[in-house]
């Protein structure tokens, strides 16, 4: 069995969907599984958070470069959390056969603080179910970065398992942003010991072997580091020199506990004169969950609200709400930021969404800076568009839709003033 079967023959047996960008060396991958072609990396990542929120396990099957492009979900993954696993399988192209560099995935483990694992012959058929095991004992994104070496070659042809299913948990909504980030770098210590815990890394000693590359022992949880660095002296990898470079790495130095709004003494909440204060009403009074976006909306999370089921990156809300809640609450910059890709895509696969757009222009959160008009791009989907004190039309508009709809609601933030503050 080659490695590409092994890996989809292992996905099939582990995950419920399948996201992909094709591109070598992952495209025979990505067909093998009949992933959903989508329109960039990053919005099958958001796609595939959508699916944990609902508990379904899900793969985005992408290459290097890929990697880039998911960079804003997967660091904010890690301290909104997941409900059940979600994991990359990242191609890397270690000789630039048909790519423009030749990226080393590995990296992405230390930026955004999550598990990255790096099967060889051995281990192919057991690393994606420890992926997603160890994605959902840590609530964050798991990555499983995969060479043409491997993907080509001949592997040994293990037991394939669909690995123990567990129960993720999402960021407590009584925590600060601060909060959220300290509790993720404290669950990173568990990392370190599930990876020297790891039975997918052999020890007979003398040189290490990562990746498939030759060696007496051999790695492969590349982060956290699984082993002592005076254990890690000798190593050989495939690509650049990850595992040797982060031979001391340790997990983030946390004292104290998360602090939480109670701790703090107060949440932030909408302006006093925020025209879209009406719009959170009918939300509430509807009992329609929502995936908030970073900007304005995200505070319909916090008191007196409290609408928001998650919210990751800016301008995330809206693929995630679309295999989700169905409904997305979002800014016009935070859309035509990085939101409309999957609106787009949304719209083409024709799914069920309402898609609600705040539309202030403005930066609401950064000091009030101009926004384009966002009226003027969206004609395409054919939007309702409204006042934020029209609230008959509203309550008739915001409702769950069996089709994309959009609802641009516009309303001017009152000048001078600020986000207030409820006591908790």
């Amino acid at each position: 069995m080659r490695g590409t079967e092994s890996i989809a023959t292992s996905l099939c047996r582990c995950a419920d969907r399948f996201y992909t960008v094709p591109g070598y060396p992952v495209t025979d991958i990505a067909s093998a599984v009949g992933a959903e072609t989508v329109i960039n990396e990053r919005v099958a990542l958001e796609y595939a958070l959508g699916d944990s929120l609902e508990g379904r396990r899900a793969a985005v099957i992408i290459k290097n470069v890929g990697l880039n492009v998911c960079a804003d979900p997967l660091v904010n993954a890690t301290t909104q959390g997941l409900c059940a696993g979600v994991i990359i399988i990242a191609g890397d192209d270690v000789l630039a056969r048909e790519s423009q560099n030749t990226e080393d995935s590995r990296y992405f483990g230390e930026l955004a603080q999550v598990p990255v694992i790096e099967p060889d012959r051995r281990t192919c058929t057991a690393s994606v179910a420890a992926a997603f095991e160890v994605s959902e004992q840590f609530s964050r994104v798991a990555i499983v970065r995969v060479t043409p070496p491997l993907l080509e070659g001949e592997v040994n042809e293990g037991e394939i398992k669909a690995g123990k299913r567990q129960k993720g948990s999402l960021a407590s909504p009584d925590l600060t942003m601060r909060g959220r980030a300290q509790a993720a770098d404290r669950a990173a210590a568990g990392m370190f010991a599930w990876s020297r815990a790891s039975p997918l890394n052999l020890w007979k000693g003398g040189v290490v072997g990562v990746g498939g590359v030759d060696g007496d022992s051999h790695v492969v949880t590349v982060y956290p580091p699984p082993r002592a660095a005076k254990t890690l002296a000798r190593i050989r990898e495939l690509g650049r020199p990850f595992v040797q470079e982060h031979r001391w790495v340790k997990p983030p130095d946390v004292t104290g506990k998360p602090e939480t709004f109670a701790d703090r003494g107060f949440c932030r909440t909408f302006c006093r004169d925020c025209p879209f204060k009406h719009v959170m009403g009918i939300l509430k009074d509807k009992e329609l969950q929502v995936i908030c976006d970073m900007g304005c909306s995200v505070l319909a999370a916090n008191p007196p609200y409290r609408i928001g089921k998650a919210c990751y990156a800016l301008g995330s809300s809206i693929a995630i709400a679309a295999r989700s809640t169905n409904v997305a609450l979002t800014g016009d910059f935070a859309l035509l930021h990085s939101g409309i890709n999957a609106l787009i895509d949304v719209y083409e696969k024709r799914l069920p969404l309402l898609c609600i757009i705040l539309k202030n222009d403005r930066m609401g959160m950064t000091g009030g800076q101009p926004v384009y008009d966002l009226n003027r791009y969206l004609a395409w989907a054919d939007p309702v568009i409204c006042r934020a004190d029209e609230t008959r039309l509203l309550r008739e508009q915001i409702v769950h839709p069996e089709r994309p709809k959009t609802l641009i609601i516009e309303g001017h933030c009152p000048k001078g003033c600020n986000h207030e503050t409820v006591e908790c």
